[in-house]
């Protein structure tokens, strides 16, 4: 199910008012974001199992491969490895039990010598880190058990580009609405763009999915 929300919130404080909301019986949800603390102050209440985006982290190595091309290239490939082994659970339709022990066998390792090689190059100061390698590197080992919750815990996801994506169904939407002039009218369209999102995530299409509601 896909949830938006629009209004003077940040996505933490909406994911609060969701979590509330959540039967205290059920397992600890696992929540993706970014490293901003706003994502995660709000719900400090609430249990979750906590993974930060790879794909946020990969990002800041693509940012100064130009500048450390030998070292950035090291971590790029690394990380190709590990998402050609989420792409192979995907293509082989695994369970989320069998994703993570085809992870754990695969992309563990190659995590553990990308962790093992970051502290090589800060502890033999092979890096300055305060430069933009050594930020990069930091950042990443700063999140590290976030970010490789994916090796831990059955169904965790590598990144947060599923979201990243469904924030284009914003963007489109406000456009053609030419902006929303009262609160109510950004509440419709944000029940119009959950209906159709979720169809879309259900390989339904909206339209008619959205007919037969009607």
């Amino acid at each position: 199910i896909a949830l938006f929300f629009t209004g003077a919130q940040h996505a933490g404080e909406n994911l609060a008012d969701v979590l509330e909301r959540r039967a205290a019986e059920q397992p600890k949800p696992i929540q993706m974001c970014d490293a901003l603390s706003r994502n995660t102050s709000a719900v400090a209440e609430f249990e979750t199992l906590l993974a930060n985006c790879l794909a946020h982290s990969r990002r800041k190595y693509v940012e100064v491969a130009e500048e450390f091309p030998e070292e950035c290239r090291f971590v790029l490939e690394t990380l190709r490895d590990v998402y050609k082994n989420d792409a192979i659970a995907r293509e082989q339709c695994l369970s989320a039990e069998q994703r993570l022990l085809l992870h754990q066998a695969d992309s563990g390792p190659l995590m553990t010598k990308l962790s093992k090689w970051m502290t090589h190059q800060l502890d033999e100061c092979k890096v300055e880190p305060n430069s933009t390698l050594g930020q990069a590197i930091r950042y990443m080992q700063k999140h590290w058990k976030k970010l490789t919750l994916f090796l831990r815990e059955p169904g965790a996801p590598l990144d947060n580009n599923l979201c990243e994506r469904a924030l284009k169904k914003v963007i489109l939407h406000r456009k053609n609405a030419l902006f929303y002039k009262t609160m109510n009218g950004a509440r419709v369209g944000d029940i119009f763009m959950s209906l159709i999102h979720t169809a879309e995530r259900n390989k339904q299409p909206p339209f008619p999915y959205l007919v037969a509601l009607l």
